[in-house]
């Protein structure tokens, strides 16, 4: 954590065990359109694009997107957010919630993106920045992102479109089998009883291989605050998920460890 970050933020993200959903999803999106940007050759090198940019605007139903208008803001509202985020808010004052970052999935990012563009990292606030974005928001310029999102229902297609650029998809994560495994490790989901369902974590699809222990797919996770890779099992199916009583509930249907398979394809 930078020694500058504000202390509202800092204190919040000391707060957190973890990054909510919309963070997590956030972060594995424009790792994603980086990846995919520099692949189709519209960008020169790896550009770094704003996770934060989506956790402050995907996924909102009822409001405006921030066009890029001319605004009816003046000097004096730029001198009150500029004082408002300079003062340090009290840790008793509560904080607006916003329902939407509990359900905001990566699908949600990457339409997003396509439809309203995004900033490059270094022109927007950081990953858990509390603060609103200011209102000279809609000045801050975004690079456009013309393209179309392409899903895969199997590990198998996903595959496939692996030989071209990096998936994203979701993993079901349960602990303590995860934890045990996170770091390089080869995760083949719940191994007993004793098995926690913690619930279904967006990942960027990055490799894949064989192994003693049988076929996986590398993948990139973002998981208690720390960016890890490790390699999931394709062989290993689910029949069922722990419900919110802890008992088991059947799916509809066998599972693998990763679904929603997805990409971002560019044009130029």
């Amino acid at each position: 954590m930078s020694q500058h970050t504000h202390p509202d933020c800092q204190r919040a993200m000391e707060a957190q065990e973890e990054h909510d959903a919309a963070e997590r999803a956030a972060m594995i999106a424009v790792c994603l359109i980086s990846s995919a940007r520099v692949i189709a050759k519209l960008d020169s090198e790896y550009t770094a694009y704003s996770a934060q940019f989506l956790v402050d605007n995907a996924g909102r139903k009822d409001e405006p997107s921030p066009d890029p208008q001319p605004s009816s803001f003046t000097i004096q509202d730029c001198l009150a957010y500029l004082v408002d985020i300079a003062t340090p808010k009290p840790e008793s004052e509560p904080r607006e919630v916003d329902e939407r970052r509990n359900t905001l999935t990566l699908k949600d990012c990457l339409e997003y993106a396509l439809k309203e563009g995004l900033p490059k990292h270094e022109d927007w606030t950081h990953v858990g920045c509390v603060h609103k974005p200011p209102p000279f928001a809609h000045l801050i310029p975004r690079v456009p992102m013309k393209g179309k999102l392409i899903e895969a229902k199997t590990s198998k297609k996903a595959t496939k479109l692996l030989n071209q650029q990096p998936v994203g998809a979701r993993l079901h994560v349960f602990s303590p089998e995860f934890d045990l495994v996170r770091d390089e490790g080869f995760y083949e989901g719940p191994s007993g009883p004793e098995s926690r369902y913690v619930g279904l974590r967006d990942v960027m699809i990055t490799g894949n291989g064989t192994m003693k222990e049988g076929p996986f797919l590398e993948v990139k996770i973002v998981y208690k605050k720390k960016e890890t890779f490790l390699k999931v099992s394709t062989t290993r199916v689910l029949t069922s998920l722990p419900n919110d009583s802890g008992e088991e509930s059947q799916l509809t249907e066998p599972t693998g460890l990763l679904v929603d398979f997805i990409i971002p394809r560019f044009s130029k």
